[in-house]
């Protein structure tokens, strides 16, 4: 029914839980699985890949090579997830795998929004906001691979592409799935490929799903993919209530849900590298709380074996007088901008990715079995490390944040900019 391509690994695991909490069978692989890969019964399949911030190219390979997977696996609808602060550089990535993509599924318009009401991201008029204030005047501006200074997004992925986008302006959605259509085609008419959709509550993005459960190719946050998840099983219930009055002139009851699993438990480690503002507060909290805490200094050594052994060695000392300690490589704007400038900032990202991948195998070694990582680029650097193909969506810790089940291991996958405070405060066992 619908493949998922996301651009980094929280992503997939954001956009998995909104399609699962919505009645659609999820499974979530780690890269693109091999072709011969059996599959359970589904509706949904999400590929998470790591191509956010790695160059455009080779961003639109992987992308390509995702969505022939999901084609040949009876995909008919795909969306395209990337961050809901719309994570980008004037290079890209969106742009250019939005245009590989679109030429690949061969469609005209590609409709999208970055909204996120629940994370308190929104589009109003094009713009972007990141709670009450626009996305440039947020802390993306000061996001260290990917910074934010535009909050006007057809201006953005204008940059980034070289078809035109287009808006759906706000009071035309609240006209319903009727109006958002009739909008689409005139900015089709008029030569627009992207319509970015204003949404800045959960109805919204509704009527959009609506408009939308048809279209080929969609690409957004996690809010319009639970959008169109609730058009989907919408009208499977539908199907199904009609299929039975046909053959017994009775209606049937048009539930659907699922029972989640238990909460995972067992000896659990916090691996933080997002420098965002929420993670870096939710690393405060834990430090706060005596939480046993080591962190990374690419300065010290800029070689992650060493930077991971000497973790690890740390970690050794706290187990088991302590529960889940944290090893973290956040820093401050002022601290980040003094690491880049010194080591630069795609080998300080590249060297510390690295060695928390190899604290996060070290830790497995160990006998953890929950790892809690924040981050994005730092969770695909641990699911690498680990060598996990993928796993079953379990219960969400946080909105969005969801436990992905694998055989050995429980991972919470956390977005930077996701959870509460005391998020990372898990107890030990």
């Amino acid at each position: 029914m619908i493949g998922a391509i996301a651009d980094d690994f929280t992503g997939a695991t954001d956009v998995a839980v909104a399609l699962h909490r919505h009645g659609l069978r999820t499974l979530l692989y780690f890269g693109t699985p091999p072709a011969d890969l059996a599959l359970p019964a589904h509706d949904a399949l999400v590929i998470a890949l790591k191509t956010r911030t790695i160059p455009k190219d080779e961003a639109v390979t992987q992308s390509l090579a995702a969505l022939d997977w999901v084609r040949s696996r009876g995909s008919c609808q795909i969306y395209f997830k990337y961050c809901s602060t719309f994570d980008s550089t004037p290079e890209g990535n969106i742009g250019p795998v939005l245009d590989a993509l679109a030429d690949a599924v061969d469609v005209p318009m590609v409709a999208m929004t970055p909204s996120s009401p629940e994370h308190g991201r929104t589009q109003y008029l094009g713009y972007l906001f990141a709670g009450d204030v626009p996305l440039a005047e947020s802390p993306m501006r000061e996001h260290p691979l990917t910074p934010m200074t535009d909050s006007y997004l057809p201006r953005v992925l204008d940059a980034q592409s070289a078809h035109r986008s287009g808006v759906v302006p706000l009071p035309v959605v609240r006209r319903g799935p009727a109006a958002i259509a009739d909008r689409l085609e005139a900015l089709r008419a008029q030569g627009v490929r992207y319509a970015l959709v204003d949404a800045v509550m959960d109805d919204d993005l509704a009527a959009a799903g609506q408009a939308l459960h048809r279209m080929r190719l969609v690409a957004g946050a996690a809010g319009l993919a639970a959008g169109l998840a609730r058009a989907h099983e919408a009208a499977k219930i539908h199907a199904a209530v009609e299929d039975e009055q046909a053959r017994n002139g009775d209606p049937v009851p048009a539930t659907a849900g699922h029972t989640p699993p238990p909460l995972p438990t067992g000896r659990a480690a916090v691996l933080a590298g997002s420098c965002s503002a929420r993670t870096l507060e939710q690393v405060a909290a834990m430090i706060k709380a005596g939480r046993p805490a080591y962190r990374l200094d690419a300065l010290a050594a800029q070689d992650a074996e060493v930077l991971a052994r000497e973790a690890l060695a740390w970690y050794d000392t706290q187990w088991p007088e302590h529960g889940a300690p944290l090893v973290y490589s956040s820093l401050p704007p002022d601290e980040l901008r003094d690491v880049q400038r010194r080591l630069g900032r795609e080998r300080s990202a590249e060297l510390l990715e690295s060695a928390l991948g190899h604290v996060a195998k070290g830790l497995a070694e160990r006998d953890v079995t929950r790892l809690i990582a924040a981050g994005g680029e730092t969770s695909g650097a641990i699911v690498r490390a680990l060598g996990l193909p993928g796993g079953l969506i379990g219960p969400e810790a946080a909105r969005g944040v969801p436990w992905i089940l694998t055989p050995s291991l429980s991972l919470l996958l956390k977005s930077g900019n996701f959870g509460e405070p005391d998020l990372l405060l898990v107890e030990s066992q």
